[in-house]
Parts: C-alpha cells; structure tokens; sequence
C-alpha cells in the first residue's frame, strides 16, 4: 500500500507540476498591466484600437483546471501578437491589438468551446480601447476605412479607463489631502465667510456652484465652488463658444460676460476653488491634480489625453503654476500626463508651494 501510494503521488505531483507550468508560463499581474500600459500606448500614437478580453473565476479552487486549460489554449490558438496574462488571482486577461469589441468576443466563443465538458465555463468580459475623436459621428457608421466611436465603444473605453488604469490614492497623499484640507477649512474660514456674503449681497443666486465633472478613470462626480457668474451661466456657454480663448474642446474666455464684479474677484484670487477642499475630504479630490473638467470637455479629449484621468483630479496641478490659459491644450494635457505618470510626496509640497505665489502673481489666470 505504501509503495502503490509512493506511486500514485508521483503521477498526481507531475500532473500538477504539468498544470502550474502552464499557469506559470503566465505573465503575473504586475508584468501583464506594463504590457497593458505597453499597449495603450502604442494605440494612442497609431489611433487603432485593441481588446481586452477577460476570463474570471469565483474563486481558485473551482477556477484551476479552467485557467490551466485556458493557459494551454492561448499557446495553441491565439496569434503572434496577442499576450496573455494574469489581470488578479482570479482573472486571466488575453490583449489582442488592432481587434474590435466582436472579434475579441469570437476569441471568447472558440477559447470556451474548447475547454473539456467537465470544466466550469469562466466569466468573459471584453474591453475595447478606441482612442478615437469621440466629437466623431457616434452612430457606429464607418467613416472611411477608420471605425467612429459609438456610444457602446465609448461605455467600454471608460469602463476600462474606471477598472485598469486608475490609480487609487496612494497613503501618504491621501493622509496629506485629509490633513491639508481640514487645517485649510479651519484656517480660511473667515475667508470663505466673507465670500459667501459678498456673493449674496452682489447678485441674487445660491452662494455655491455645483457641476458634475469627470474625475478618476472618468467617474463623475459633483464639484462645488462659490458661484462667480450669473445663475443662467450655463445655458448662455453656447452662444459665448465662438469666442472660446483656449485651444481644444476645454472652454476658457478671460472676459467672460457671464461673470459677476464679486465672481471677477473671486476668479481672480482662486477664491472661489476654496469650497473644494470639501471634495477633497470627501476624496473626490485631491489637494494637488489635473483640474476636473466638465463632462462633455473631459468627453472630447482623446487618446493620450484622456492619461489625465488616471488619477484623482485635484486643486492645483502644473498647469495651475505655469499660466493656465498661456499655454495650448496640448501642453495642458501633457502636463497633466506627466504628473499622473510621476506621483511623488515631494512634487506635491512643490507643487503646492509654488501655487501660492502663482495666484499672489496672477499666473493662474
């Protein structure tokens, strides 16, 4: 009995050896989000697009023979350039470029239908990263040889942007937003007192101004500020569009008529941003990003651009530092990517400490 049991083992540990080679030969999850990032980036300079396809399993135990033979599989079917990957313990990812959202689902029908009888199916979900002109015809028509971006293809981009590429609030600048906000609101109450009955006594209308803006992997959210313009602001943007002073689908105008003799103060000293260290309590914000922009400008940007939303958008970022509205959008936005690629503790309390004197200075206007 003991020698069949000796024997027996030694069969059941090279299967298992067999089965975690496969699973072994698997990119972990840290290597496979660089090839993702890898990936992204290549789409964003060629303006093609590429599919993330997803296998999932409630948990490893039910889930290993499934991965093992999905592991083998990949080797056998999928092409050259496709790469597959551990997304989490629980989920195998396979990129496939320049493939739509129905070819990566063909991928999940012939992977699935191979796998033996007695395996469980896996849970498949398809992402589709098209960096394309969203301002583009959104009626799935072709335009050319080139795909425009439909509504379904614009839920995918953001629903990838939402659950790959955010990055979540590090510790330490989580512990520096929650402390840096409640001293600011303790500190700067009298500030935010005095506004708020200028504002009332100026003009009539609510003290706050709240807009719903994009923010961490396009997650909207409610922003507030100290209302600076007129109650109907918003539904006069339309005719002041051709009179826009920044380049891009962002909306900027310096002598906005819209604009009331409180609000110009206000706008021009950044007091009215102050209510939005109550955003970053809340952890919509944080003290130092890329400024949130509304929903239909955040909407229109596209390909590299939409970097900025890897990260929590915040009070003041370099573009608040370095001139706001003198630079072009492009440079705007590349601002905001290299400060989402470089999160440090000490470019934060630089970037703080140098937006005091750009708004003493009048630099953030």
């Amino acid at each position: 009995m003991a020698f069949l049991r000796r024997v027996l083992g030694g069969v059941v540990g090279r299967v298992r050896t067999g089965e975690d080679a496969a699973l072994r030969s698997l990119p972990p999850p840290g290597k496979f989000h660089h090839m993702l990032e890898r990936e992204r980036a290549r789409t964003d300079r060629t303006g093609d697009e590429f599919s993330l396809l997803t296998f999932g399993m409630r948990s490893w135990g039910a889930g290993r023979t499934t991965f093992t033979c999905l592991a083998e599989l990949f080797e056998q079917r999928l092409r050259i350039t496709d790469a597959a990957g551990w997304l989490n313990s629980r989920h195998l990812g396979v990129i496939l470029p320049d493939t739509p959202g129905w070819g990566a689902w063909t991928v999940a029908d012939e992977l699935c239908m191979r796998l033996p009888h007695d395996a469980l199916l896996p849970e498949c979900r398809v992402f589709v990263y098209a960096p394309r002109d969203p301002s583009a015809a959104a009626d799935g028509q072709h335009q050319g040889a080139r795909f425009s971006m439909g509504p379904e293809a614009r839920r995918s981009l953001e629903a990838m942007e939402e659950l790959l590429f955010a990055k979540r609030l590090p510790v330490w600048k989580r512990a520096l937003d929650i402390v840096g906000a409640s001293v600011g609101l303790v500190l700067l109450w009298p500030v935010l007192l005095l506004a708020a009955v200028a504002i009332k006594l100026d003009s009539a209308g609510p003290v706050f101004f709240t807009q719903t803006r994009k923010g961490l992997g396009g997650r909207p959210f409610r922003m507030v500020k100290f209302r600076s313009m007129v109650t109907d602001a918003e539904s006069r943007k339309r005719e002041l569009l051709p009179l826009n002073e920044q380049d891009g689908p962002a909306f900027k105008l310096k002598s906005d008529p819209r604009t009331t003799a409180v609000g110009r103060w206000l706008r021009a000293t950044s007091i009215d941003e102050l209510p939005q260290l109550w955003n970053v309590l809340k952890g919509d914000m944080s003290l130092v990003g890329p400024r949130p922009l509304p929903c239909d400008e955040s909407d229109a940007c596209r390909g590299w651009h939409r970097r900025r939303l890897d990260v929590t958008p915040g009070l003041t970022c370099t573009w608040q530092v370095k001139g706001r509205s003198k630079v072009s959008f492009t440079q705007w936005m590349r601002m905001d990517a290299g400060y989402a690629s470089s999160l440090s503790p000490w470019n934060d309390l630089k970037l703080l400490l140098r937006t005091v004197p750009a708004v003493l200075l009048g630099k953030n206007e």
